[in-house]
């Protein structure tokens, strides 16, 4: 079973959304399971303290590593399980990414909270930091659920069909094309003819020119990436002569 722990110092803010939809189907009939541990449960003090100014001074506080390094070792995950730090300097989170982690048993997620996290325990308990978007929110657990949604929705059965994962935005370093359905007109903007044509190789043919260019207009750097694979990927050309 693809399991997700995660370690929050608001363990209430779970399941919230992922127990509805997709994922909460999924959720209850055991495809996948969720834990999330209250990282002041490994608080020393009768305060359940969990944070401390910051060494050097500033704005602020910053999570203790010996009270977060105690909470991800209580969580006693294996070592075949990816620790997860949830952080806007991380690395950006990708489908490639999150297919991997979907293949795998399943992250320990950190959330993080205040300034940050201190630095030892990111290095002792080997946390990989992942970024959801170049922008900062009040704590990791909105990108913890994001991360885990992503994940979900690929494993065996939790979507209705498997080409729902791999015909979509980034599946193919492309953004999705344009999607219609009925009414065949709306507000004067009929459905494009060559979606009711019938005729599905010119069907395949438009919606890979549609996103072709919606990539390049939208995420030029996407469309960079896609050709430099496309040329890497293509074999040196012989020009040895016969």
């Amino acid at each position: 079973m693809w399991r997700a722990t995660v370690l929050t110092l608001f363990p209430e803010m779970f399941p919230g959304p992922l127990g509805i939809s997709l994922a909460g189907k999924a959720l209850a009939s055991g495809v996948w399971a969720l834990e999330a541990r209250d990282i002041r449960d490994a608080a020393t003090d009768k305060h359940r303290s969990v944070d401390d100014t910051p060494a050097g001074g500033g704005p602020g506080m910053v999570l203790r590593a010996d009270v977060l390094a105690a909470a991800i070792d209580a969580a006693n995950i294996g070592p075949d399980r990816p620790r997860l730090l949830m952080s806007p300097r991380g690395r950006p989170l990708t489908q490639q990414r999150v297919v991997e982690l979907a293949a795998g048993p399943g992250p320990l997620i950190v959330c993080g909270r205040f300034e940050g996290i201190d630095q030892r325990v990111i290095e002792a308990r080997q946390l990989e930091e992942i970024s959801v978007g170049d922008y900062v929110l009040s704590g990791g657990e909105i990108a913890a659920m994001a991360l885990i949604d992503a994940c979900v929705r690929l494993l065996p059965g939790v979507m209705g069909k498997l080409s729902s994962g791999t015909d979509e935005s980034f599946s193919d370093g492309l953004l999705e094309y344009p999607q219609y359905t009925r009414p065949q007109i709306f507000e004067d903007r009929p459905i494009p003819d060559i979606l009711v044509s019938g005729d599905h190789a010119r069907i395949e043919a438009w919606r890979q020119a549609e996103a072709e260019a919606l990539t390049q207009s939208r995420r030029p750097d996407l469309w960079a990436a896609k050709n430099a694979q496309n040329t890497t990927a293509k074999p040196p050309k012989n020009t040895t002569k016969g």
